[in-house]
């Protein structure tokens, strides 16, 4: 179960690590679309537009309907869901963590009472 989550969030990440694949995502996000449709402001083939909308199919960001030869693409938010899980814990995790190195630092640079070498006792 836990290397399918694991590889779950793999597909997440990969399709959103693309600036193409974040455009669609926004662009599928307000609406539904055709292949044609999305591909219309990008440079490039509607083969390559075509693979991207793959990639992010493969990690169920988006769906694929077909009516005829009509694509037509939604955005399945979802599996952000785990990835947003992912982020947030891994923010608190480090927040902590350098809350922690703060405070350790700000002790390490605190003027120390100074002890007297002799009887161990703090001078006054």
């Amino acid at each position: 179960m836990v290397e399918r989550q694991a590889a779950d969030l793999d597909k997440i990440f990969h399709a959103l690590a693309d600036p193409t694949r974040r455009e669609i995502l926004k662009r599928v996000a307000q609406r539904e679309y055709t292949v044609t449709e999305l591909a219309r402001p990008f440079d490039m083939s509607l083969a390559a537009v075509s693979k991207h909308i793959k990639v992010l199919e493969r990690a169920s960001l988006v769906r694929q309907t077909r009516s005829g030869r009509t694509h037509r693409c939604e955005f399945n938010p979802d599996p952000l869901k785990d990835a947003s899980a992912l982020i947030s814990y891994l923010e608190r995790f480090w927040g902590d963590r350098l809350a922690s190195l703060a405070q350790f630092l700000r002790e390490q640079t605190e003027p120390q009472p100074e002890q007297s070498h002799a009887t161990g006792k703090l001078d006054e």
